[in-house]
């Protein structure tokens, strides 16, 4: 896979485009985490396909970054856009591991889905608004919540501030009726 980009980084997720998506189309976000896929699996020593949803043309959902599917999917499936169609290769460190997923997957299998980005969905209960209109107003409680935070430490440091100033104008009287008492002595 020489034109294959290395999504990892140390080569563990490959992805090279089959067909790439419309330039205007969207792709997984946080307002639109969850995913519809179609996919094919392959085992890449034996090219066997061991999982597919074209056999009953059903899509596979789920939510990117939750950890319910292997590692590679997670990251890769982020970077395609609806309508993309990629072929991942997965190291089986990204994969199943050292487990494998039996009987379907031996132990230290690398690999190879060709998968189709479908749709990308909201959270359930959220709309795409909502989820914006949510993310918009915890900021805006947490800019609140800040300020009410800038304003306090504002009060304080006026009220120590005045607490400096008063003792400092009783300190003043305290040494100016020490000195006159003092000196009147004295004399």
């Amino acid at each position: 896979m020489s034109d294959a980009i290395d999504l990892s980084g140390d080569g563990g997720v490959l992805k090279k485009i089959v067909r790439h998506a419309k330039p205007d189309a969207i792709a997984p976000t946080q307002d639109l985490p969850l995913v519809d896929v179609h996919y094919e699996g392959i085992l890449e020593e034996t090219n066997e396909v061991f999982d597919t949803t074209h056999e009953d043309n059903t899509v596979f959902s789920f939510e990117l970054g939750k950890g319910s599917v292997i590692k590679a999917w997670d990251i890769a499936v982020k970077t395609m856009k609806v309508g993309e169609i990629a072929k991942i290769t997965c190291k089986p460190e990204y994969a199943y591991g050292s487990a494998g997923s039996p009987p379907d997957i031996p132990p230290e299998a690398t690999l190879i889905f060709e998968v189709e980005l479908v749709a990308c969905n909201p959270r359930k209960g959220l709309s795409l608004g909502s989820a914006s209109e949510e993310r918009a107003r915890l900021e805006e409680l947490k800019k609140q919540r800040e300020m009410a935070a800038a304003n306090k430490e504002e009060e304080k440091k006026k009220r120590e501030e005045a607490k400096a100033t008063a003792a400092a104008r009783i300190q003043a009287k305290l040494d100016a009726k020490k000195g006159g008492k003092g000196k009147g002595k004295g004399k």
